[in-house]
């Protein structure tokens, strides 16, 4: 993560643990590795060494919105989950659905940032719900500021991939403007 600057963009320290994120058509972030938004349209299997009576947040989030050279809209948060237990993240609270990779045309590499949280509580989050069907909210988003809120003190795991533009983008813009 240190790398690729996710640290410090994003965290100030790279977890310990690797989570293992896996995407229905068969890729996987590995670390940086470049995928595209075609393969990460669909929500994918995070696994990670969770204790079955803890509670963990989950984020993905895109430090480099509109483009890593300007970003002014960082972060762009994909996928916002409170209150899992264990590593169920069904049965947690979805504060904001799951959209994948959607760089626009010509900006680049963009890092997609999964990060696993321990939580020291059950969290009443104040934040609205996000559906799948808006872009509205999920802008100038950090992870940092809502982990400070609500005491997120320890990341126990991450994982990040890198993507770019293709033919699946303006499917993903359209399902986005409602």
């Amino acid at each position: 993560m240190d790398k690729h600057q996710v640290v410090p963009d994003v965290i100030d320290k790279a977890p310990a643990e690797v989570a293992e994120v896996t995407f229905k058509s068969g890729a996987k972030a590995e670390l940086g590795n470049e995928l595209t938004p075609t393969q990460v349209k669909d929500i994918p299997v995070v696994v990670w060494k969770a204790e079955p009576s803890s509670l963990y947040t989950l984020c993905m989030t895109d430090p480099d919105a509109p483009s890593r050279k300007d970003p002014r809209n960082r972060e762009w948060h994909h996928w916002l989950v409170v209150n899992i237990p264990g590593n169920e993240i069904a049965k947690g609270d979805t504060l904001t659905e799951y959209v994948g990779a959607g760089p626009p045309k010509d900006s680049g590499l963009h890092r997609y940032v999964i990060l696993l949280y321990k939580q020291p509580n059950k969290i009443r989050a104040s934040e609205p719900h996000i559906s799948k069907t808006t872009g509205k909210n999920r802008g100038k988003f950090s992870i940092r500021k809502f982990a400070k809120k609500y005491k997120l003190t320890d990341i126990v795991a991450g994982n990040f991939f890198q993507a770019q533009w293709d033919e699946y983008v303006p499917k993903l813009y359209k399902q986005l403007s409602g």
